[in-house]
């Protein structure tokens, strides 16, 4: 037989045969027998990479296999992701691997970074797949809000165009690259991840139309006295106005945006690529008690634990177990109330619309936000109705119940 390149699958079983009746002879080395068996082998390895190409393995899988064969469990990992929610979500395919994970997950685990990113990234960052659903996108909600007004010109007419436009334009990678900006909080779930995208690019673009009013951002301006100083704005009748100013003048935009229906979100925070802090507020609920406390717990994210590849989408109705949102959390709170004035307060002791009040005076705090504190903690909504705020929030930003889903 004279060896050539394989051409179908007839001359692929020959060659097959024939190395199987070669290796039978174990030919020793430099023998005619031994370089036929070389030449076979190299020839049908071609035709097999080519015929049959090896899949890239899935990152979950790889990252449950090595698991497996390391005998880790999930709390092993927490290194690698930050917090035991992270590992979960990722795990289950709810969040995406962010650059960070990949990063240390192929120098802990020894899985190879190509392997990690998984073929289905490299194939869309090299425009072999598209793998975006573009038709989930709550199209006809972004058009009556009027967000794609400036993209449909340069689209030629397509819905996926004019989306895709919208979403570029911010520097958002939405789909099989979205690891690139990891989102955490608990508003998030895959069934709504596509109006989040969608609500979060717009955040961004508002942020974006308000940098040349933004002051110096500082860091290091951020302390206990820094939020304590925000929060004691809510003294005033025209608190939320001057709270986003306060902000703003500090190099952080305020952007408020009702969120898209199907979605809890209550608030954002992130950066955006040229570093500049972005807080996202829905007032989904227009509350006194809801806006203070929502901001406060954005601030800290910004202080605390935003960077530029990730992003925190706020449902604060939930009991968080990622231990920076039990930290925004907590800041907010005693940035609000601090803990020692609270429980040796009467408002905590005896509540009383009397008792709120007084120490709504001591704290120079609007008292929606002790009446608030105090049904949060007792778990009944039904008290203190009067106290919290409603309807006193969106007129100061002109927007209308109609916004609220």
């Amino acid at each position: 037989m004279e060896p050539k390149v394989i051409r179908s699958d007839e001359q692929y079983q020959a060659y097959l045969a024939e190395i199987h009746a070669l290796m039978e002879r174990m030919p020793a080395p430099g023998t005619p027998d031994a370089d036929a068996l070389e030449l076979l082998s190299v020839l049908v390895e071609a035709f097999e990479n080519q015929r049959f190409p090896v899949e890239m393995p899935d990152p979950i899988d790889a990252i449950t296999f090595r698991m497996e064969e390391q005998g880790l469990r999930q709390a092993d990992l927490v290194p690698y992701f930050g917090t035991r929610s992270r590992v979960s979500e990722v795990l289950a395919r709810k969040r995406p691997l962010t650059v960070q994970m990949i990063r240390a997950l192929s120098v802990g685990l020894g899985i190879s970074a190509e392997t990690l990113v998984g073929a289905n990234v490299i194939e869309s960052e090299t425009s072999k797949k598209d793998d975006v659903d573009w038709s989930r996108f709550p199209v006809k909600e972004m058009v009556a809000r009027g967000w794609l007004r400036k993209f449909a010109s340069k689209a030629t007419g397509s819905t996926e165009e004019l989306v895709k436009g919208f979403i570029s334009s911010t520097g958002l990678q939405f789909g099989a690259a979205a690891f690139r900006r990891g989102i955490s909080g608990d508003a998030y779930s895959p069934s709504t991840k596509h109006a989040l995208y969608a609500w979060l690019a717009r955040v961004i673009q508002r942020g974006r139309e308000r940098k040349d009013q933004l002051g110096e951002f500082d860091p290091s301006m951020f302390s206990t006295s820094f939020l304590r100083e925000l929060a004691q704005l809510s003294w005033s009748e025209h608190g939320p106005l001057l709270a986003v100013e306060f902000l703003e003048r500090r190099g952080i935009a305020v952007v408020v945006e009702s969120h898209l229906k199907g979605t809890l979100l209550d608030g954002a925070a992130l950066k955006d690529n040229d570093g500049t802090p972005i807080i996202g507020l829905t007032l989904r609920f227009d509350r006194l008690d809801s806006f203070w406390f929502t901001l406060l717990h954005e601030v800290a994210h910004i202080w605390k634990h935003v960077d530029r590849d990730e992003t925190f989408l706020d449902n604060l109705d939930t009991t968080p177990d990622d231990k920076r949102e039990l930290e925004a959390n907590r800041l907010a709170k005693e940035a609000l109330i601090p803990r020692v004035s609270w429980k040796r307060s009467d408002a905590y002791l005896s509540p009383s619309p009397e008792s709120i009040e007084k120490l709504s005076r001591e704290l120079r705090i609007h008292p929606a936000i002790i009446a608030g504190r105090l049904r949060k903690e007792s778990e009944n909504y039904k008290i203190f109705n009067e106290l919290v705020g409603y309807n006193e929030v969106r007129k100061h930003f002109n927007l209308t119940a109609s916004a609220e889903v």
